[in-house]
């Protein structure tokens, strides 16, 4: 590979925090900047779904700080999460926070940016495939096609226990716009049937893939109507996203000759 006249890559200086997103899953969906501050941090700061042979790409002296928020478990809070990167950077520490996907996409990126602004702390942002757009291309579902649609929906799926989210999913429904749901699996009855009760049709086409782009990578075709039902016979669970909407039918016109992401 011959990088002659590739940009030169940032110095990543004592005291700074790195937000940066891990992909997908697959190693090989890595950014270069990610792989970059990945080989120069002293402390990486990541998610339980962080594969472990990116992790494996830190230096020899890196120090590793889990802190995997999953649902149902108990996980870090937000609060601690910020205050960790907050004083190892303080202790002059390259901090690298690595996050599956992206970290602006439902990734709390926000979360921590803000608290590093209020903490006076120096930090970079580096966007990462987010897993709802790369996972669903790489199982063959455009996120966009002429012939289908001009917009889409990115939601995250776990916003529904409540009054307020359910009626929030049948706005979404009357829309009439593909859905691509992070997180969903635990509420995804309620979401189907909300958004049936925004005009969302049963007949919809839909698809959920489990461990995007892993080894454990699973997808189940199904329609609005039997997700629920399709997903508890499959035992499809999390992580997964779910797509919903006419391109989630497509995929099979690309099946003869696609190559898959392995």
């Amino acid at each position: 590979m011959n990088l002659d006249g590739f940009p030169d890559l940032p110095d990543f200086p004592a005291g700074e925090v790195w937000l940066a997103g891990a992909g997908p899953g697959d190693p090989r969906l890595l950014t270069v900047l990610a792989l970059h501050g990945i080989s120069k941090a002293d402390d990486i700061v990541h998610d339980a779904l962080v594969d472990s042979r990116v992790l494996k790409l830190a230096r020899a002296d890196a120090h590793f700080i889990k802190v995997g928020k999953r649902g149902g478990r108990p996980s870090p809070q937000q609060r601690d999460i910020n205050e960790t990167l907050i004083e190892r950077a303080r202790l002059g520490r390259r901090v690298l926070r690595l996050k599956g996907g992206d970290p602006f996409v439902f990734g709390r990126g926000w979360d921590e940016a803000i608290a590093l602004v209020k903490a006076g702390i120096r930090f970079r942002v580096i966007p990462g495939l987010t897993s709802g757009l790369a996972g669903a291309a790489l199982a063959g579902i455009p996120a966009t096609s002429r012939d289908t649609n001009h917009a889409v929906v990115l939601a995250a799926g776990h916003r529904a226990e409540d009054g307020r989210s359910a009626g929030d999913w049948e706005a979404l429904g009357r829309l009439g716009q593909p859905l691509i749901l992070y997180m969903p699996m635990a509420q995804l009855a309620d979401i189907a049937a909300s958004l049936q009760r925004g005009g969302l049709a049963a007949t919809t086409p839909a698809a959920m893939i489990q461990s995007a782009t892993t080894g454990n990578e699973r997808l189940v075709e199904s329609t609005l109507g039997t997700l629920a039902d399709d997903a508890a016979k499959s035992g499809i669970g999390s992580p997964a996203i779910v797509v919903i909407g006419a391109i989630a039918g497509l995929r099979k016109e690309l099946l003869a000759s696609m190559v898959g992401w392995q």
